[in-house]
C-alpha cells in the first residue's frame, strides 16, 4: 500500500507541471470533483471551482478545501458566465465534471438532466473555443454513453448508443466534445469511466454508500435491482489521478485531441457480488433485501482500458479491495 500511495502522490506532478497552473473544475462539489480539487491543490495548481448549489457535506466543503480555491458561483447552463470565468481567471486547463449523475432522477426528470449534461457541455466547449488561453479540456463522459451492447468489454471504438435519458445525455455530451475537436481543433479529450465509488458519495440510493450506511446502522442493505446487473466499479481517487494525467498529456500531445479513453480496473462484478464483498469486508452477516424494482437500466457493462494503458500510459493505483477498504473507513468516520 505504501508503494501505491507514493505512486498516487506522483501522478500528474512530474516536473512541476501543475505548480501555479490555472485550472477550472466544474462539478467541484460532486464525488470526483472534491477529490480532484484536493489533488490539484496538493500539486500546486491554482484552482477555480464552479459551484452551483451549496452542499455542506460535500468533500469540497466538509474538508474546507473550498477555502483554498477561487469559487465561481454559477450554472454551466449559462455560457456567458463560463466565458467570463475562463477569461478573467486566465484558465489554462478545464476539467468538466458537472452533470446530473443519478439514473433514477434522469428517468423522472429528463429535461433538467438534458439541460445540465448536454446544454452544459456545449456551453462549456463554446466558452473554451472563444478563450484562446485554454490549452487542454477533459470532458467526463461515462460508460453509459455506450448504451446496451452485445459485445463486451466496450472499447473506445464501440458505437455510442445510449437509449434512456441519462445514457443519451452522456452519448450527446461525448459527441459534442468530439465535434468541437474535429471542427475547431479544440484540445479536448473524453473520459469514459466505470461506476465511481469512494468516500464522499452522499447519494445513498447508490449501492456502495447505501450498503455501507445500512450495515453501520445495523440494517439489511437494499438492492433496487435483481442483483444480477453487471457493472465495472472504479475508485474515485483513481479517477482523479486519471483526469490529471490526461489533462497534462493533452497540453503537449496534439495526437490526443478529440480522443476518448476508457478508465477501468477491467473487472466486472454483479451488484449482488459487490454487496457481498462489502459485507465480508465489514464482517457483517446481513442478507441483502433484493427488491427487483430497477427499470430502464443497462443490464451488463464492462470496459477495456487498453488504449489508456498503451497511449498515456496509465494503470489503476488501487484494486477493488483496496479502494473498498479506504471507502469503508471513510464512511465509518463520517457516520460516527
Amino acid at each position: 500500500m505504501e508503494r501505491r500511495r507514493r505512486s498516487l502522490e506522483g501522478v500528474g506532478v512530474k516536473g512541476g507541471f501543475w505548480r501555479d497552473h490555472r485550472v477550472l473544475v466544474t462539478g467541484a462539489t460532486g464525488l470526483v470533483g472534491g477529490w480532484l480539487t484536493r489533488r490539484l491543490l496538493d500539486a500546486g495548481a491554482d484552482v477555480v471551482a464552479v459551484v452551483r448549489d451549496w452542499v455542506p457535506q460535500s468533500e469540497l466543503v466538509r474538508t474546507r478545501t473550498i477555502e483554498r480555491v477561487n469559487v465561481a458561483r454559477g450554472d454551466v447552463r449559462d455560457r456567458d458566465f463560463l466565458e467570463r470565468v475562463i477569461g478573467e481567471y486566465e484558465i489554462q486547463t478545464v476539467i468538466h465534471l458537472a452533470a446530473q449523475t443519478i439514473v433514477g432522477i434522469a428517468n423522472r426528470n429528463p429535461v433538467s438532466t438534458f439541460e445540465s449534461n448536454i446544454q452544459g457541455t456545449w456551453n462549456l466547449l463554446e466558452a473554451c473555443r472563444r478563450s484562446p488561453g485554454v490549452r487542454s479540456i477533459v470532458v467526463a463522459s461515462s460508460d453509459k454513453a455506450y448504451g446496451d451492447q452485445e459485445e463486451l468489454p466496450y472499447s473506445e471504438d464501440t458505437p455510442l448508443a445510449g437509449r434512456h435519458p441519462y445514457d443519451v445525455s452522456k452519448s450527446c455530451a461525448d459527441l459534442l466534445a468530439q465535434a468541437y475537436a474535429a471542427t475547431y481543433g479544440l484540445p479536448v479529450a473524453v473520459t469514459r469511466c466505470g461506476n465511481f465509488y469512494g468516500g464522499g458519495d452522499l447519494n445513498w440510493n447508490r449501492i456502495v454508500p447505501g450498503t455501507i450506511r445500512s450495515v453501520l446502522r445495523g440494517e439489511r442493505p437494499v438492492i433496487r435491482s435483481d442483483g444480477r446487473f453487471v457493472r465495472d466499479y472504479f475508485y474515485v481517487e483513481d479517477g482523479a489521478a486519471a483526469y490529471m494525467l490526461l489533462a497534462e498529456q493533452l497540453h503537449c500531445r496534439p495526437d490526443l485531441h478529440g480522443m476518448a479513453f476508457n478508465f477501468s480496473n477491467e473487472s466486472e462484478i454483479t451488484v449482488l457480488g459487490l454487496v457481498e464483498r462489502i459485507l465480508r469486508a465489514m464482517r457483517s452477516d446481513f442478507e441483502p433485501v433484493v427488491r427487483n424494482e430497477a427499470s430502464h437500466e443497462i443490464r451488463r457493462q464492462s470496459l477495456s482500458a487498453a488504449r489508456a494503458r498503451r497511449m498515456l500510459p496509465w494503470s489503476p493505483l488501487f484494486t477493488l479491495e483496496e479502494g473498498m477498504e479506504r471507502t469503508i473507513s471513510w464512511y465509518r468516520e463520517f457516520l460516527a
